[in-house]
This record gives structure tokens, C-alpha cells and sequence, in this order.
């Protein structure tokens, strides 16, 4: 007679465990989504987040290229940290007195190829590269105190290239906040350079060119103090397209320059030879096999070069 009730006693503990380990799975399958979800509405956040910054980034790019800096709130203070964006930018000027460097059928052609934002590790090969075919070119330097760009400071001079002035730091908020702290900033990489090679250089090329639309300062200014220094500022005619990261092919770049120096007596070719322009390389020996094919004279600048300017530095007191 006592068994029953003790097996209807067993029967309802384990119901009441099996009840106990049901709401211990559900409560820790509500755990475990709970958790999950967090972790998926952490990750879709940082997405956005990064795809906010890509469209800043292009509307950046937009509004220094296009000049409108009202797309870009706060862009004429521009930071450190936006410097490589504005590198990639093209000056949105004219190149002063275009007409009379137009070629016609009987004039020869002058080509420079400019090299900006060195030495890096790319330099090297630029170097080889030039050295093979003997070619002179032009490089407007940055500064750089490590032992491996010392010596490619030297060999660019050792070699008969012209070493030419980019900036010391190369950071936009510095060089273009007043005249004083861009004086400062070019009499230190032209003292250093002269200390290292020997050359007191004497050509300028402006970060973004001499048509910015990132200075603080009118950029006339600038141009009066290098009028003064009697140092020359060059700008580019030809563009190789290889400021904008990856956006063209070595065949690419190759077209690009080589449809643009057949209009003009002089070319001046923007290059870019710093770490992550290894297109540019690509691109170069067959470039200049392209420019010799076609007779043009491929030279450094020199005293004798003419000069090419958006801003015509004969008209800045």
C-alpha cells in the first residue's frame, strides 16, 4: 500500500527537476541571445561608424579637389592627421602664360619627370630605373633623417639628378599656417639637405601645388618670401594621375603622361615616389621607353628650365 505513494512522490521531483533544468535552458538561451545580439549591434555600429568615415573621406576629397571648402567644415585648419588627404589632391589653378608653351609641329619637346614626397622605399628602384635607361630627373624631397634616406639623398645628387625642396614636414597645418612657420619649415630641410649632400637646393615645389585651397595664408604670400630667398617654386603641366592611390594601372599612368607632353614645349610631370606609390614604379621604365620613342628630351631642371607655375611668381611683389 506504501508504494505508490513514494512512486508518485519520485515522479513529481523528477517532473519538478525536469521542469527546474527546462527553465534553466530557457533562461540561458535568453542569456546567450541577449549576448549575441549586444555583440552583433556592436559590430553593425563599428560598420557605420567606418562607412561615415569613408563618405567624410570622399567628401573630403571632393572638396579639396572641386576647392569648395564649405563641404568641409573647418578644412583651412586642417590637422596632422588629414595631411596624406590633401597630398592626393591636384591644384585647382591654370598654369600661368599656357599659350606660349603650346608646341606646334616643328618645336621640339622638354619633359621633367618630378618625383614629390621622397625618399622612401621606392626610391631605390626609382633610382635604378633611371640609372638603366640614363635618365636625369627632378625630386622634391621631404625630410627624412634615417641613414637609409641620407643615402639616397646622396646618391640622387651623386647620380646628377636635382634635389629639390617638397617641405620638411610636410604637414599642411604647419607649413601653411602663417609665412613664419613656413620659412622656418624650408630653412630647415634646405640646412639639412646642404649638410647631408653639399647642395643648397634651390627649387621649391608647394605641398598640393601653389593653387591650394588649404592654406590659412594667401599663397601669394608664400611666393613673395621665396621671390625674396631667390629660390624658384615649380608647379606641374602633366599630371601622371598617380596622386589618387591605386586609382590607375601602370599602363594607365603611362597613357596619361604620354597623351599630355606632345601638347607642350615643356612638360613638368608629377611623380609621387613615396611607400605605397609601387605603381608608379611599375609604371616608370615603360614610361620612359614611351617619352624616348617619341624624341622628346627628358632633363632635370635646371636654371635654364622653363619655369611652370599656376601662379606667375613674376607678378608677386
Amino acid at each position: 500500500m506504501e508504494e505508490k505513494p513514494t512512486n508518485g512522490l519520485r515522479e513529481k521531483a523528477e517532473r519538478r527537476k525536469r521542469i527546474e533544468r527546462m527553465k534553466r535552458g530557457i533562461v540561458l538561451t535568453i542569456i546567450c541571445w541577449m549576448i549575441i545580439s549586444m555583440i552583433l549591434c556592436v559590430v553593425l555600429l563599428c560598420r557605420v561608424i567606418i562607412l561615415q568615415n569613408q563618405v567624410n573621406h570622399l567628401k573630403d576629397v571632393l572638396a579639396v579637389t572641386s576647392g569648395d571648402e564649405s563641404m568641409v567644415p573647418g578644412l583651412s585648419q586642417a590637422m596632422p592627421d588629414t595631411q596624406q588627404l590633401l597630398d592626393e589632391s591636384h591644384s585647382t589653378g591654370k598654369i600661368a602664360n599656357a599659350s606660349d608653351n603650346l608646341a606646334g609641329e616643328e618645336d621640339s619637346h622638354k619633359v621633367y619627370l618630378t618625383f614629390e614626397d621622397g625618399p622612401s622605399s621606392n626610391t631605390e628602384e626609382i633610382l635604378d630605373i633611371l640609372a638603366e635607361h640614363e635618365v636625369k630627373a627632378t625630386f622634391f624631397v621631404v625630410g627624412k633623417e634615417d641613414e637609409e634616406s641620407k643615402a639616397l639623398y646622396q646618391r640622387m645628387v651623386a647620380e646628377g639628378h636635382t634635389l629639390a625642396m617638397h617641405s620638411y614636414s610636410h604637414k599642411y597645418s604647419t607649413i601653411y599656417n602663417s609665412v613664419e612657420d613656413f620659412s622656418e619649415d624650408l630653412l630647415k630641410l634646405q640646412d639639412y639637405l646642404y649638410d647631408v649632400t653639399g647642395v643648397r637646393c634651390k627649387y621649391y615645389r608647394f605641398p598640393g601645388g601653389s593653387a591650394n585651397q588649404v592654406s590659412n595664408v594667401e599663397m601669394t604670400e608664400f611666393i613673395s618670401y621665396l621671390n625674396q630667398q631667390g629660390l624658384v617654386y615649380y608647379d606641374w603641366n602633366v599630371s601622371s594621375g598617380d596622386a589618387a592611390s591605386q586609382a590607375y594601372t601602370p599602363e594607365e599612368l603611362v597613357d596619361n603622361v604620354t597623351a599630355d607632353v606632345v601638347k607642350y614645349k615643356t612638360s613638368v610631370v608629377q611623380l609621387h615616389d613615396s611607400d605605397t606609390k609601387t605603381t608608379t614604379v611599375d609604371a616608370l621604365a615603360d614610361m620612359i621607353e614611351a617619352l624616348q620613342a617619341e624624341d622628346v628630351e627628358l632633363l632635370p631642371i635646371t636654371d635654364d628650365t622653363t619655369v611652370i607655375q599656376y601662379i606667375d611668381a613674376s607678378s608677386v611683389q
